[in-house]
């Protein structure tokens, strides 16, 4: 790093320090884009307590709630209105021009202040410190951290920096089962990656009852194992299933509301998006101009159907597909070697073992082609050359998502609804490329599955949590000795100043990895959660150790990042949203077509008990077809001896479509039902926007004097009293007088 690049570096962190200068020049400056930006301002402290939904239900139940927690210095909470300046003086807290605005306010101000200002022609989209830094000017631009992380000895709670108050209530490890001060990460990271954790945190609670439902069934069917086959194949797959159909559901219903809860209290639930700035590389790159019809302005310019052209050109699920059939080559050509060495354990357990090993193979090549597909991803959207950031951002995530959806579930779907309907029968075998398609075992693809979702899944968050613990630290460090070795080779020995320690920590990488890493995991335990009902429980297991390193992260490793404002979690919501749909139509036809639900209804619909059922689904081999003259061998499937289909197999084929259907209707339908019961938006939510509102009204009006307080106290919106009479009004209105 240059001499000039670390200046400027120092410039842009320098201009964030709480102790930076706020004259009146400044204070002008700061309230013009505050204006600019809708910044909410203060009018009035709520009073309310906010409480969690688990806080509720614990205290209703008066059971003592070892995860509550006394957060020193909690961020009060305050009805507020778009800031306006000519209406500075009815706002609360505007006697103190020092402090009006929060710290993340004035960053995001700070930040809005240097992506305007132009450093060369504006023709040539030579503006904003975010072109600078993609041009390699400035190493780095990032706000302060307020002080070190460490818990000082013998400091009062309430004498703690938040920096110190997040460190010592939320990442450190032993806080690993309390709740998250939400507040307070919202006061100091902003309410972006406020709502992400808030989120995680919902998520988690919510695996809980999916957690204590799954063990359940497990230990059950466990149980059951050697008792009652009908009963250990009804716990292991239909309860869980629908279950599972209804509670993701139902968990994107509930997320929605309390979402609405937090947005509000945050002020971002009417914040809407300014006119978004090209980005710097669209900047540089397009290859003409056009007047924005918002601005005026000339701006860079690129035709939308070359961008579709490229959207189209870019498609490389083709790509994962080869690789899946790969993984089905090779678990097959393993099983033929393994039974052709003519030993009797390799041959009694060779499907096995290829299956154990095809699994574990499948788990580092989809770990590596992780990495490819996201760099693939990232150069697919640049190519595309979208105008705005937030739309960069879909496309990217959009794109990763689909990459990576077809990388972790392929193998996965392919157990549950293709291998083994293909196979043929005794004498009439299908092959692919030469080689016999894959059967599934004795005991059916469930548990093929199950084997397939541990390796995958949990060896996957395994991986992922180790990265996160070790990849920072080595890092980190690798940056503190660059750093040194710099200062070194300058023969600087005085002490580091703060924007030069933060320098040496590591640029904060956001939140995309975050969420994908947790969508694909609502996946697992949505889609294929029939096969595996531990599911949910590695799951919260492993969601508890994310809160935490995730937390150590920002607080300890991370530099600080720049406070965005959001409504919602953005395009991951709708990827939930089709997870979720996916989930209850996978569900329905693994219920319909993997298990013997349908086909143990219909053999006891029409034998009225299941006396001979396990006989009715098996058929003998064609003639000649075992090389005796005898029909011995007996497999799967409703055939007749020469092959053909019976019409048990129509007949089933049909209710399974029809279950199918009146499946996921009912499981919509409920769904359709939650949403209708539960409203996006809680009364008490409600009740605090009108009266907002009305105080916002109040405040801004332009006949009301500065000195004139017309916003009434703390209103008790409960109460209910008896009106008086008119008779009763006058009378006491002349004693009144008579006094």
């Amino acid at each position: 790093m240059s001499q000039c690049e670390e200046d400027n570096t120092v410039l842009v962190a320098m201009a964030t320090k709480k102790d930076h200068r706020y004259g009146s020049v400044d204070n002008q400056v700061l309230c013009y884009y505050a204006e600019e930006l809708s910044l909410r301002a203060p009018l009035q402290v709520v009073s309310a307590p906010n409480y969690n939904w688990s806080e509720r239900i614990l205290e209703k139940l008066s059971i003592p709630n070892l995860m509550s927690q006394d957060v020193p210095n909690p961020p009060p909470d305050f009805y507020t209105c778009s800031f306006r300046t000519s209406k500075l003086d009815r706002f609360l807290g505007s006697d103190n021009r020092e402090t009006f605005f929060k710290k993340t306010q004035r960053h995001q101000l700070l930040y809005e202040i240097l992506a305007r200002t132009p450093y060369g022609e504006v023709s040539k989209g030579e503006v904003g410190v975010d072109r600078l830094l993609s041009e390699g000017v400035f190493t780095a631009a990032y706000p302060l951290h307020e002080g070190p992380h460490e818990v000082p000895e013998l400091v009062p709670p309430d004498r703690l920096s938040v920096r110190q108050v997040l460190f010592q209530y939320w990442a450190r490890w032993g806080s690993w089962y309390r709740y998250q001060p939400l507040d307070h990460i919202r006061d100091y990271f902003g309410e972006k990656i406020a709502l992400y954790f808030a989120w995680l945190g919902f998520y988690t609670g919510w695996l809980l009852p999916a957690a204590v439902v799954g063990t359940v069934v497990f230990l059950f069917g466990f149980w059951l194992i050697n008792t009652d086959v009908a009963a250990r194949e009804l716990c292991d797959s239909d309860i869980i299933i629908v279950f599972m159909a209804l509670w993701s559901v139902a968990f994107l219903e509930f997320w929605k509301r309390t979402c609405s809860g937090l947005t509000h209290r945050w002020d971002c639930s009417q914040y809407q998006e300014v006119e978004e700035r090209p980005r710097p590389e669209f900047t540089a790159m397009a290859p003409m101009t056009t007047r924005n019809p918002v601005t005026g302005a000339e701006e860079p310019y690129f035709p939308e159907t070359q961008r579709l052209r490229r959207i189209l050109t870019g498609c490389m699920v083709t790509m994962v597909l080869m690789f899946l059939i790969s993984i089905i080559l090779y678990r097959t050509i393993v099983s033929v070697i393994i039974y052709k060495a003519k030993k009797s354990f390799f041959i009694f357990s060779a499907g096995r073992i290829a299956s154990i090993t095809g699994s574990v193979l499948n788990l580092l090549v989809i770990l590596t082609l992780s990495r490819i597909y996201i760099s693939l991803a990232y150069i697919l959207t640049r190519w595309e050359m979208h105008r705005t950031q937030s739309k960069y951002e879909d496309m990217f995530v959009l794109k990763v998502f689909i990459f990576q959806f077809v990388n972790f579930y392929s193998s996965p779907v392919y157990i549950t609804f293709f291998k083994g309907r293909f196979v043929g029968y005794p004498g009439n075998y299908n092959s692919l490329f030469g080689i016999r398609t894959e059967d599934c075992g004795p005991g059916g693809c469930l548990i093929e599955l199950a084997q397939e979702l541990l390796v995958i899944m949990v060896g996957k968050q395994l991986i992922n949590n180790i990265q996160e613990f070790i990849s920072p630290k080595l890092k980190g460090w690798w940056q503190g000795r660059k750093v040194q070795e710099e200062e070194v080779d300058g023969g600087e020995k005085e002490p580091p100043l703060p924007w030069e320690t933060d320098y040496q920590l590591l640029m904060c990488e956001g939140l995309f990895s975050e969420y994908l890493e947790m969508v694909l995991q609502f996946g697992f335990i949505t889609i294929f959660v029939a096969a595996c009902p531990l599911a949910p429980l590695f799951a919260l297991f492993n969601n508890w150790l994310e809160v935490r390193l995730d937390a150590h992260k920002f607080v300890c490793e991370y530099r600080r990042p720049v406070a965005e404002r959001v409504q919602n979690i953005g395009i991951w919501f709708t990827i939930l949203q089709v997870i979720s749909h996916l989930a209850v139509l996978s569900n329905a036809f693994l219920l319909a077509f993997s298990s013997s639900f349908v086909p143990r209804l219909y053999y006891s619909w029409t034998h009225g008990s299941l006396t001979g059922y396990v006989n009715s689904t098996l058929s003998y081999a064609p003639p000649n077809s075992t090389g005796q003259s005898q029909p011995v061998c007996r497999y799967r499937g409703y055939r007749d001896e020469n092959g053909n289909f019976l019409p048990e197999f129509y007949h089933l084929l049909a209710l399974r479509l029809a279950f199918i259907i009146a499946f996921e209707h009912v499981v919509f339908l409920s769904g359709r039902v939650i949403d209708l019961m539960v409203p996006d938006v809680p009364e008490e939510v409600e009740m605090k926007i009108k009266r907002e509102f009305y105080m916002a009204k109040e405040a801004l009006a332009e006949n009301q004097s500065a000195g004139r307080m017309l916003i009434p106290g703390e209103l008790d919106l409960g109460s209910l009293r008896h009106r008086a009479s008119g008779l009763q009004s006058s009378l006491k209105s002349l004693l009144e007088l008579s006094s």
